[in-house]
């Protein structure tokens, strides 16, 4: 790896490739909410072929991204939509609109973007975290794509918008990352279904 700063380049749209990192280490939190503040929290399902990843979505930190993101799910917007971006070992990227159409690869990572003002926080990004991506050198230009980090990344803290955290199936997303690429396009399809649970009622 030539630094962190790479991938922190790497995680903007169109920007340079990044060297896959190694094996990441165990989960750890990517919060400073308290327990009994995240059980109220919604959920999302990430249904793939490779399995499903479930995310703890995150109104304490970017109210505006989660309500973005829980209508487009609601709308089956990220429905066959693909992971169209991987880095191993380290992020993997998906949501963007016209990756749910076959034949566009060459425009993938190009679309969905460009419709959100940001919400930076100082929450870490750790392994596991969920963050809105961007255009290369354009904060407000967030969207419907999103990226999940698999491997701390602290130089990324306060220039992308933490929305959600991985809760279960952070290994799905660890085996995505390994797809072949070409560069760092997927060359295998890895469609999702998004679907948001609804948190419990309090007693």
């Amino acid at each position: 790896m030539k630094g962190a700063a790479a991938l922190a380049l790497s995680l903007l749209l169109a920007a340079p490739g990044a060297v896959a990192q190694e094996p990441p280490p165990a989960a750890e939190p990517a919060a400073t909410a308290t327990p009994d503040a995240t059980a109220s929290f919604p959920r999302a399902r990430i249904e793939t072929a490779k399995g499903t990843i479930v995310i703890r979505l995150r109104p304490d930190l970017a109210p505006r991204h989660v309500k973005a993101f829980v209508a487009t799910a609601k709308a089956k917007g990220y429905d066959r939509t693909t992971f169209h971006r991987v880095i191993k070992h380290a992020i993997v990227q998906g949501g963007d609109p016209i990756s749910a159409k076959k034949g566009f690869e060459s425009r993938y990572g190009t679309t969905g973007l460009g419709t959100m003002r940001p919400e930076f926080t100082q929450a870490s990004f750790e392994r596991g975290v969920v963050a809105a991506v961007l255009k290369p050198g354009v904060p407000a230009s967030a969207g419907q794509q999103f990226f999940i980090c698999l491997y701390p990344q602290p130089t990324l803290q306060g220039k992308f918008t933490i929305f959600a955290e991985v809760v279960e199936g952070i290994e799905v997303a660890d085996a995505i990352s390994l797809l072949p690429v070409d560069g760092e396009r997927a060359l295998e399809r890895v469609e999702m279904k998004v679907t948001i649970e609804e948190p419990p009622p309090v007693s």
